[in-house]
């Protein structure tokens, strides 16, 4: 994601219904604080979920290859780190939980950034991961937001155990809307984050929380959610 999509994330995050539904999603997912409070929110961008974790009581970090990133971060009074996931700087097995929410479909290399996750993470540390699904939805929304891929089911759980995590859980996620979503994709001129109608946004935030009730996880999505652990 560039800065300018970063900015414009820095506006919409407070509000926007996609980010606060998802920061609900990882509020419900975080695992019980363990000997190791080290988290790492990694493609933290302006940091909203790393504000998160901290006032959970890990020790959050969050970890962007962006400068402007880093800097907002910081200025919410959290550390920001400029780093790639392909190359953390922290020793091995130090790291109680991972955080990376759409992150991995960015990266080239995909295997080498979920490798070093797994270096990073101490034995029966937490990784938390969401990614977009289905090929099928690729646009113009895509190749703003600097995707590489999208991923399959198959896909996403193959590379995380090729890295030696174990899989807890995978799910769908935004399935209601997923018509509606790939309507507006196949006539995307670019990236489609941008503010909504405040009724709009309550309307769309009420539908994609009922996702949270109702047993739709194995159903197509836009996007993928999954809880790994490193075994041990």
């Amino acid at each position: 994601m560039d800065d300018a999509e970063i900015t414009k994330l820095g506006e919409l995050e407070k509000t926007h219904w996609w980010y606060t539904e998802r920061r609900a999603i990882l509020s419900r997912e975080l695992p019980p604080l363990s000997e190791s409070r080290i988290a790492l929110d990694i493609g933290a961008a302006v940091g909203a979920n790393t504000e998160l974790l901290a006032r959970r009581g890990w020790q959050a970090t969050g970890i962007d290859t962006s400068l402007l990133a880093a800097r907002a971060i910081s200025a919410r009074g959290f550390p920001g780190m400029l780093a790639s996931a392909c190359s953390l700087p922290f020793a091995d097995s130090s790291v109680g939980l991972v955080v990376a929410y759409d992150v991995l479909e960015h990266i080239p290399d995909d295997l080498q950034a979920a490798s070093e996750i797994f270096r990073v993470l101490r034995p029966g540390g937490h990784f938390l991961v969401s990614v977009p699904c289905d090929m099928r939805l690729w646009s113009e929304h895509d190749i703003a937001v600097g995707h590489v891929r999208r991923y399959s089911r198959t896909e996403i759980t193959e590379l995380l155990e090729k890295a030696g995590f174990d899989i807890d859980h995978v799910w769908s996620w935004n399935v209601i809307l997923r018509p509606v979503v790939a309507l507006r994709r196949k006539n995307s001129k670019g990236s489609d984050l941008d503010r909504v109608p405040k009724l709009t946004n309550s309307v769309l935030r009420g539908i994609v929380a009922l996702e949270r009730y109702a047993p739709l996880g194995q159903l197509p999505g836009v996007s993928l959610f999954l809880r790994a652990r490193r075994p041990g």
